[in-house]
């Protein structure tokens, strides 16, 4: 799980430009494989589908379930040519601490409908972050919608994209996307962090078969050197609810993901938050107490 330091990428602007280092496929292929995790329907979804995966590895987002903005694809694109890992980051904290966000008309029942605020009162409990419910004035915010196709958001706040998307696919609470760790995972996303197994150290603690990766997936286990993220002072965490699953994006049911040092719990684990969860957000906002 990582925090974003706040990197805008000024397209365009530089005097010059570093050297182009990849080739002109691989750019492509790069452009397609970003611009299909964009797509609601299709192949590409299905073909990421793991009954051994957490529901949001599945979700056919980039890295399963990070929505990309066109102006981060143009980033990452810019960035992948001359040879780096690199995400166009929006300003990842929202205004005073405060998440805005409603629910999509009529998109859950009163159980779902439960299950999410749970979550929202979950993260207030543990942190100084706030929930407020929109407003007609207000314009950037987030919008809970419950399609079938996953589970999905946008990460950190960003105030032209207006609506942030946060989808969690309709179902029981406690299964699918409705699972308490998994709707913090997504709202995590929303408050600014990626997944705990792209910090630039990860290859210290954990070790990516990639022979057992689905064609076309490796993207998903991109790193982000320490230039970029933070990891905020806090230990590598097998256990967080922003980790992987050890089989995600797995293409024949064998591991993805082996772990290189001892651990207790289970690796990429919905059931509960853990400490360092709870500490890396209240540290990326500078909550009271966070840093002592």
């Amino acid at each position: 799980m990582v925090r974003a330091l706040v990197v805008l990428c000024c397209l365009g602007l530089a005097v010059a430009s570093p050297p182009i280092v990849r080739s002109r496929e691989e750019i492509q292929a790069f452009r397609s494989f970003l611009e299909n995790t964009q797509t609601e329907n299709g192949d590409y979804i299905a073909r990421m589908t793991s009954p051994l995966a957490n529901p949001e590895e599945n979700s056919g987002k980039y890295q399963g379930d990070i929505v990309l903005d066109d102006f981060i694809i143009d980033g990452m694109l810019q960035e992948y040519a001359q040879g780096r890992n690199a995400y166009t980051w929006p300003n990842t904290k929202w205004p005073n601490d405060t998440v805005v966000w409603e629910f999509g008309e009529g998109e859950f029942g009163p159980l779902q409908s439960a299950a999410i605020e749970e979550g929202i009162a979950d993260i207030e409990r543990h942190t100084c972050i706030k929930f407020r419910y929109r407003e007609p004035s207000d314009t950037a915010f987030v919008r809970l919608t419950g399609l079938a196709n996953g589970c999905y958001a946008n990460v950190g706040y960003w105030a032209s994209r207006g609506v942030h998307t946060l989808n969690l696919a309709r179902n029981t609470p406690g299964v699918g996307c409705f699972r308490h760790a998994t709707i913090v995972h997504e709202w995590m996303h929303i408050l600014g962090f990626l997944h705990m197994q792209s910090t630039y150290d990860r290859d210290e603690y954990v070790r990516i078969v990639e022979e057992n990766l689905q064609a076309g997936t490796e993207h998903n286990f991109d790193i982000y050197t320490s230039d970029l993220v933070s990891n905020l002072g806090v230990e590598y965490d097998y256990v967080s609810c922003l980790h992987y699953g050890p089989f995600a994006f797995s293409n024949n049911g064998q591991a993805t993901i082996v772990a290189l040092q001892e651990h207790e719990g289970v690796m990429g684990q919905r059931v509960y938050i853990t400490d360092k969860d709870w500490l890396r957000i209240n540290r990326h906002y500078n909550c009271p107490g966070a840093w002592d």
